[in-house]
């Protein structure tokens, strides 16, 4: 199970690069620790080895540059989109400029292949100096990766310069890396003991077609895809 994570950050160290750390790390021990837990059924313990693979950004800004100017990558940002484009699951974190993710990390995903992130799930955050850019998330970052027809996850992280260390970002962090867990790993989608959930990634894929819509908004609820028309209607009647 390979994780590529995408941090837009520009300083070393800097709190995107941090704040996608968490979330790997979230991810990869909630997927591990449930395939600890009779993952295999009838006693058969899986062994789920989660390899994570970190893309700087500000390690490929020329090259990215080029590539707008030559239409061919280089080999540092063609091997960087190879690896998005083979992971299973995707972290992605930009700081916030503007009140919009940054230039950086936009043109990282203006010259990925138009169906590399078809169908797969992405845990999106971000992180900003204050709380009045919590939505960027929402306005930004989730509109692109729709576009993308990417699986984007119902929780998205986002961290001011006063969330750290404080206990609610720690839940929206192991939150959101339970919710890609689920996806990556079978035995990570639930591992409360009696609880029996069974979430079809191909169903819950399904429901971002334009002929639908998601009536549920967490993946450890299931999906389910009502047509449109009828949704409509049933808005009519009401």
């Amino acid at each position: 199970m390979r994780i590529v994570v995408v941090s837009a950050g520009l300083s070393s160290p800097s709190s995107t690069r941090l704040l996608a750390d968490r979330l790997a790390a979230a991810t990869r021990e909630r997927a591990e620790a449930a395939a600890g837990v009779g993952g295999g059924g009838a006693g058969v313990e899986v062994q789920v080895e989660v390899e994570v693979e970190v893309i700087e950004l500000r390690d490929l800004a020329t090259e990215i540059a080029g590539h707008f100017v030559t239409g061919f990558p280089g080999a540092r940002l063609a091997a960087a989109l190879d690896a998005v484009a083979a992971a299973d699951g995707l972290i992605a974190v930009t700081p916030v400029f503007a009140a919009s993710y940054s230039g950086l990390f936009k043109s990282f995903f203006d010259v990925i292949d138009k169906d590399a992130l078809t169908g797969k799930p992405v845990l999106i955050g971000a992180t900003g100096g204050t709380a009045r850019h919590s939505l960027v998330t929402e306005h930004a970052l989730r509109p692109l990766f729709t576009y993308l027809r990417a699986l984007v996850l119902p929780t998205a992280v986002y961290a001011a310069s006063e969330d750290w260390g404080q206990e609610g970002l720690a839940q929206r962090i192991a939150r959101a890396g339970a919710e890609l867990a689920r996806f990556l790993a079978p035995a990570a989608r639930d591992t409360a003991p009696g609880a029996a959930l069974e979430v079809d990634t191909s169903a819950a894929i399904a429901p971002r077609s334009l002929t639908g819509a998601i009536t549920s908004v967490d993946p450890a609820d299931g999906f389910q895809v009502v047509p449109f028309a009828r949704h409509l209607a049933a808005l009519a009647v009401e």
